[in-house]
């Protein structure tokens, strides 16, 4: 069983940072591709960033890229999405996920959804 427990989130002004966390188990860092995936009414789902299977670098949509960053902390089985700068368009629910490959986030496990709110 996946579980992912998130914590974090809020209401925040442009510019402003915040920092997501997502506990879970060891067994499932080891066996799936973690990362976090977010959701708005309009623009629907959309992988934010993610661990790659092969290489290094983790995935990032374009409009996160110098903005977010992806880590984690294997001791404490967590994940971390630490965002900066901010903005009214990064307003949304954000699932940290699991699943099969970086790309197939959106059809993984979920965590129980952290809502983001970016103001002006």
């Amino acid at each position: 069983q996946v579980q992912l427990e998130q914590s974090g989130g809020g209401s925040v002004r442009a510019g402003d940072s915040l920092t997501l966390s997502c506990r879970t188990s060891e067994r499932t860092l080891a066996r799936y591709v973690m990362g976090w995936v977010r959701q708005t009414p309009e623009e629907g789902r959309e992988v934010v960033a993610a661990f790659q299977r092969t290489g290094n670098n983790p995935y990032y949509t374009p409009s996160v890229k110098g903005r977010f960053t992806i880590s984690r902390d294997d001791a404490l089985n967590t994940v971390y999405l630490q965002m900066k700068s901010l903005r009214v368009d990064d307003t949304a629910v954000y699932y940290c996920a699991a699943g099969t490959s970086a790309a197939t986030l959106s059809a993984g496990y979920w965590g129980q959804g952290s809502q983001v709110t970016v103001f002006s």
